[in-house]
């Protein structure tokens, strides 16, 4: 007998770490099984990463074999030496997954057995979350395990739609095919998501820059002016009601700086506690597709995703209710995830698509006469992908349009946030001249 180092989800989820006694790794795997655990990692002992003995749980285990599981926290992950890592990276970039996702397709493709290219991946993956998971899903395999339910162990990294895509593609022996339409859909969401992105991030950029220059002004550059105004005017003398207006704000900003902060500190955590409520999240949905400007980008991105999401998952063999389900909870927006509910239910009751897209207001006609067509003829999934692509051309040519419209639109409101401020510290300058010159001329 031999010990085996491994990591298991329970019947409910909750991680388990221990040592079990095994005559191999498929009899570890089995074990595991029989007692109720879906095994996700199994290495021989010494060579994997053994949870820490938080909690001991027997495991039932037949043949003699005996286990010992540890129960670890969620956060922490064990290191080498017996170190435990707080806040340890379980996350993948999406780009590195697509990239993982397009070289897999290729090697299935290539004719390459499915273990055989999850050996190839693991060796030359250097991102180490992921690498570590490619040899988690390889002893899976291995283990007797299909591909899709070793996935199913890593839920952080592989979604519903990747895992039911690929189950999918595994009952119609068409998993190479599936795999490639997974990485397209991947590569088209990135570049959707970096579109809207770079569209969002300009402004905020400059609006914080303009925000640090107007503190910047107010807090060292002004109060240098007010004593200049005091030494040249006189302490009496009044100033132009601009520049009482900029010296008051100042002075306050100065004297309460801590109250400034501690009320943004407020602001931003009521953003936060409001964004995340349920409640809050409906609001903030609804406000962003009809925001002037930003408004047309959210929903064109919010239908493109719902489009290629559902017509993706139908075309790659997942049931249309299960794949709604799926959509909704990708969709990204609670207005788009609300009017899919209502499809799923129309569609459970055997009742058309179309009616419940119609009714929520966010999808325009031509969506919705395509979608119809779509029913009519059968070609529903090919008419959702052509709606998408339409639409990711449609957000290529928003966002061009809205970096047009915002150059100008920011440079005008820096020009009139330091402009303001400029003219407010010159008009007593100018009072001063016109006196100097009026008493040179008496």
């Amino acid at each position: 007998m031999a010990k085996f180092d491994y990591v298991a989800l329970d019947s409910s989820g909750q991680e388990s770490r221990g040592v079990l006694d095994a005559s191999s790794t498929n009899d570890a795997v089995a074990l595991l099984r029989k007692s109720g655990y879906f095994p996700t990692s199994v290495t021989a002992a010494g060579k994997g990463g053994g949870g820490a003995a938080v909690a001991a749980v027997a495991v039932k285990a037949t043949g003699g074999a005996t286990a010992v599981a540890a129960a670890v926290p969620k956060g922490k992950a064990k290191a080498k030496g017996g170190e435990i890592k707080l806040f340890a990276k379980t996350t993948v970039d999406g780009k590195v997954l697509m990239i993982f996702t397009r070289q897999l397709a290729t090697l299935i493709d290539a004719g390459l057995p499915l273990l055989r290219s999850l050996d190839v991946l693991g060796k030359q993956e250097k991102d180490p979350v992921l690498k570590k998971i490619i040899s988690s899903i390889s002893e899976g395999v291995q283990g007797g395990s299909t591909f899709s339910e070793t996935l199913g162990g890593h839920p952080k990294v592989f979604n519903r739609l990747y895992i039911n895509m690929v189950k999918a593609g595994e009952l119609g022996g068409v998993l190479e095919i599936v795999l490639n339409r997974l990485a397209e859909f991947q590569e088209k969401a990135q570049k959707l998501r970096n579109k809207v992105k770079s569209a969002m991030t300009y402004p905020v950029i400059v609006l914080s820059i303009a925000m640090l220059i107007l503190v910047f002004l107010l807090a060292f550059i002004v109060p240098k002016f007010k004593e200049i105004f005091s030494d040249l005017l006189g302490p009496n003398k009044p100033l132009p009601a601009l520049t009482e207006v900029i010296m008051n704000l100042s002075a306050n900003i100065v004297a309460n700086w801590y109250i400034v902060i501690s009320v943004i500190i407020a602001l931003v955590i009521g953003w936060k506690a409001f964004s995340s409520s349920p409640k809050g999240q409906v609001i903030l949905d609804k406000l962003a597709l009809k925001l002037p400007l930003f408004g047309d980008l959210t929903s064109k991105s919010s239908i493109s995703r719902f489009s290629r999401t559902l017509g993706t998952l139908v075309t790659s063999g997942v049931p249309i209710l299960q794949a709604l389900l799926i959509t909704r909870e990708t969709a990204g927006n609670s207005v788009i995830a609300d009017a899919v509910t209502k499809v799923h239910d129309a569609v459970k009751e055997g009742e058309s698509i179309v009616t419940p897209l119609e009714a929520c207001g966010v999808f325009p006609p031509m969506v919705i006469s395509m979608v119809d067509v779509g029913e009519e003829t059968g070609q529903l999934p090919d008419m959702l992908l052509k709606v998408a692509d339409v639409f990711d051309d449609e957000v290529d040519n928003t966002v061009d349009a809205l970096t047009s419209l915002l150059e100008p639109l920011m440079i005008v409101f820096l020009a009139v946030v330091v402009g303001t401020i400029v003219i407010a510290l010159f008009l007593p300058m100018v009072d001063l001249l016109k006196n100097m010159g009026n008493q040179t001329a008496g």
